[in-house]
């Protein structure tokens, strides 16, 4: 059995009934943290727990309500804090786009890291807590056909970073780090979006796939922010200095620290 290096942790795991959300909650139960799970759908998030078959208290509500996320970290005063929830954009190019459309992941992503990361500088969460936000690989890369999809992800990038220098300067000891998965077909959110990029490339998916490489998985995101969550002491077969990057890219070679 892996060193269960989060055990008698809390971690609270945003967006957690399915994707990326889910695979997080798995594997940080897996190494020992008790994982509170926070989605809009309770059927959802029961068969997350049943899968998981260990405690999950499964928490149905909004996760861009900043209600929601005060109360839950006073509540729970997790030691890990995962921000995985996020809209599906509209995978159209910018001209079909409405202002509405663009406009979704800023008023569902940005704004439930924005909520959740003041409230955990505002608390503040325990000394040695680690705070993990989910951008994406189109802050880098673009992303053409999700509207305002890659700036969101960008912004929270930026958000991640200006909360870490805040609790250095106040002494808080919170870690805050973001993570950029690639584009894979692991997901829902994802799956659209590659059969969106394979067909303006003229591409059915598996050849668009077969030109990008070895696709990312659910559990490989999983084990990269359990690892995450331990800290640079984590578990063992950890990437050498996961932890000490205020950002890094995940892709299915691993995470790559980014400057």
């Amino acid at each position: 059995m892996a060193d269960r290096h989060l055990s008698g942790t809390t971690a609270v795991v945003t967006g957690a009934s399915r994707g990326f959300g889910a695979a997080i909650a798995a594997a940080l139960c897996r190494d020992g943290a008790d994982v509170v799970g926070v989605a809009r759908d309770r059927a959802q998030l029961d068969a997350v727990s049943a899968r998981l078959g260990t405690p999950f208290p499964p928490i149905a509500a909004d996760a861009a309500d900043p209600v929601v996320a005060g109360q839950l970290l006073s509540t729970y005063r997790p030691r890990t804090l995962v921000l995985c929830a996020g809209a599906s954009p509209l995978s159209r190019p910018l001209q079909q786009q409405t202002w509405q459309s663009f406009s979704r992941n800023w008023d569902v992503d940005v704004q439930q890291v924005f909520g959740w990361v003041r409230e955990s500088l505002l608390l503040p969460l325990d000394p040695g807590s680690a705070v993990i936000t989910f951008s994406s690989g189109a802050a880098v890369a673009g992303s053409p056909l999700s509207g305002g999809y890659a700036g969101a992800k960008a912004t929270i990038r930026f958000i991640t970073a200006y909360a870490a220098d805040e609790s250095q300067r106040a002494g808080l000891g919170i870690t805050f780090t973001s993570v950029l998965p690639q584009l894979t077909p692991a997901t829902g959110l994802g799956a659209a979006a590659v059969a969106a990029y394979a067909e303006r490339s003229g591409l059915d998916v598996p050849a668009f796939l077969a030109q990008r490489g070895p696709a990312l998985t659910a559990d490989q995101v999983g084990e990269a922010v359990s690892a995450l969550a331990a800290g640079p002491d984590g578990a063992a077969g950890a990437p050498a200095g996961l932890g000490g990057a205020a950002a890094y890219l995940l892709t299915a070679a691993g995470p790559s620290p980014l400057e």
